[in-house]
């Protein structure tokens, strides 16, 4: 499922807006569609005008309340529906990542359905470049793979410069996504926001205050990254760019 609300403020009327000449919300869906890993894809929104352009594409598209404080609680109302309830995990692909990793949508899934974890996410390796940047979301992991914390401040943080080649060996940058044992999602989503969550700007932080498991699956690099500003989507449209001429680097 792909959570997409027509009201976002950093990027107004952010799943319509243009990628390589199709809405972002319908090169999300397609994205997903095509690593072949779902056995349904279904974007949600609030809005009937998405709910249109989603039918113009020919996406599926799920019309959904729009009092929701986050895309997890949007994703788990489509999952409640009867029509959906066949479905053991539910993987939640958020709206503005078109350009997400086969391997991290499988890790995610793989640390619920391999490893018994109550939901799995996915990180890719990065370096010192990301600490001070507080859009690029960190994630620290137990040697288990359990998600420990994550933050937009720097972690781990370096307390010592004799440390920084072992720190940035930690570094991991979250991905958009996360998989979630039908069950598990619907404790997710009972659970008021916690003032984690409420302070960081980060939904998981409400699963991991209360104690569900969230496995991290590393995978060697990121997605290309979120579309949150005007500024993302003028780089997107330009990796679109250099995506369908061949060169993906």
């Amino acid at each position: 499922m792909i959570p997409a609300r027509l009201g976002a403020t950093r990027l107004p009327r952010k799943p319509l807006r243009s990628l390589g000449g199709a809405p972002l919300v319908v090169r999300v869906w397609q994205r997903v569609s095509d690593l072949g890993l779902a056995d349904r894809v279904v974007a949600a929104t609030e809005s009937p005008e998405v709910m249109d352009v989603l039918a113009t594409h020919g996406a599926e598209g799920v019309l959904t309340s729009d009092q929701h404080p986050s895309g997890t609680d949007r994703v788990a109302e489509v999952a409640r529906r009867p029509e959906y309830a066949g479905h053991d995990i539910v993987v939640n692909v958020q709206g503005d990542e078109p350009f997400m990793r086969g391997d991290a949508m499988a890790g995610a899934i793989a640390m619920v359905r391999d490893h018994g974890f109550d939901l799995g996410t996915a990180a890719g390796r990065r370096g010192s470049e990301i600490m001070a940047d507080a859009n690029c979301v960190k994630v620290v992991r137990a040697d288990n793979g359990r998600a420990l914390y994550f933050s937009r401040a720097p972690i781990p943080y370096l307390r010592d410069d004799a440390d920084r080649e072992q720190r940035n060996a930690l570094v991991l940058q979250h991905m958009g996504i996360y998989a979630a044992r039908r069950e598990a999602l619907a404790r997710w989503v009972a659970l008021p926001p916690h003032p984690l969550e409420l302070v960081e700007k980060l939904e998981q932080l409400r699963a991991l205050a209360a104690g569900l498991a969230m496995g991290v699956a590393i995978v060697d690099a990121p997605s290309w990254g979120e579309v949150n500003t005007e500024e993302d989507l003028v780089r997107a449209n330009a990796h679109w760019e250099r995506i369908t001429a061949g060169d993906a680097s």
